[in-house]
């Protein structure tokens, strides 16, 4: 049987995702991912509403785990009697009725749904339709292929109301907040620079961001089919910003670039008439000019993730990161004229 479950699953694959809109990447889209067939795994119907990622507007990014943790790439969800049979019945007509398709494919397909339509399950179970659901594979779309994606690899089987599923990864708040974590977006890490564009060798660079724009970023799935209605909020809060100059020729304020958020949200501290004496609270000094070029200055935030789901779960999930790169021109001057 699970060879005959690879197989369907390597035919149908690609045309599982047909129906997945990614939102429009502003705050408040929804992000929908309709279920079909292919094989022993289903399209997601999970939603996602917030700061989800996607096109248009301003430049954003996808937080990178600190550390070896990502979400996962496969999960169950439950299917009702009468959805499970429609997608395998689709599913089955796909490859049946093909006359491209290889009599192996023919075969596995059919015996895939002979063994839930005429075997063990007497068409689908449909006489305890009202007592259970079937719980699928599920896949992230853009993590098909990789091999934590594959570790689903059990075929779809019953579980009755109020059971829970015997495998790990059954969708839970947990997973569903983990998998919000994969689709938070937050905003560039262009710091504000004062000189800007252009400084000088020695002299003080002050940096900060516009604390109306890095501010807290949530994001929340949810899972309401056949009885089972959960969801969970993945929040992203920005904690920090870490400058590396682009070059072993500077002095970065603090020591070791890391600047703390401020108590009213900012990150840094603007330039403003009168500083010029004071050394920047986060910043950069170089020590050597860029010459004909520039260095690459890389302006990195971390951010602090917690969820809250159904039930009061709730917990803290690894730190993200997210950065961005910029040109800084340093020129070389002998005195400096303030």
């Amino acid at each position: 049987m699970a060879t005959c479950l690879a197989a369907v699953s390597a035919l149908l694959a690609p045309a599982a995702y047909a129906d997945v809109d990614v939102g429009s990447g502003h705050e408040g889209a929804d992000t929908k991912q309709q279920g079909s067939l292919d094989g022993h795994s289903l399209a997601s119907r999970i939603t996602f509403s917030g700061g989800t990622k996607g096109g248009g507007g301003r430049s954003t990014g996808s937080l990178t785990p600190v550390g070896n943790w990502t979400p996962p790439a496969c999960w169950y969800e439950p299917y009702s009697v009468a959805e499970f049979a429609k997608n395998t019945e689709e599913g089955y007509s796909l490859v049946a009725d093909d006359p491209r398709q290889p009599s192996y494919a023919k075969s596995s397909v059919a015996q895939f749904r002979s063994y839930y339509k005429d075997g063990e399950y007497k068409d689908y179970n449909k006489d305890e339709a009202d007592k259970g659901n079937w719980w699928v594979a599920t896949r992230d779309p853009e993590r098909w292929l990789t091999p934590e994606a594959q570790q689903c690899d059990r075929q779809p089987f019953w579980v009755d109301n109020g059971d829970t599923p015997p495998v790990a990864n059954a969708v839970t708040p947990e997973i569903l907040a983990q998998l919000a974590y994969n689709r938070v977006s937050v905003p560039d890490t262009h710091v504000t620079m004062a000189p800007a564009g252009t400084t000088k060798v020695n002299l003080p660079t002050w940096a900060w961001l516009n604390k109306a724009t890095f501010k807290n970023v949530s994001v929340t799935a949810s899972l309401n089919v056949n009885g089972l209605n959960i969801q969970a909020t993945t929040t992203a809060r920005p904690v920090s910003l870490k400058l590396e100059p682009g070059t072993s020729d500077a002095e970065t304020y603090p020591a070791g670039g890391e600047c703390r958020i401020n108590d009213d949200g900012s990150i840094g501290e603007a330039f403003a008439r009168g500083d010029a004496d004071r050394e920047p609270s986060c910043g950069i000094k170089y020590l050597r000019s860029s010459g004909d070029g520039a260095y690459r200055l890389r302006a990195t935030i971390t951010w602090q993730i917690d969820w809250t789901g159904s039930g009061g779960a709730g917990d803290d999930l690894p730190d993200g990161t997210f950065g961005t790169t910029q040109d800084v021109t340093v020129q070389e001057i002998q005195s400096v004229n303030r």
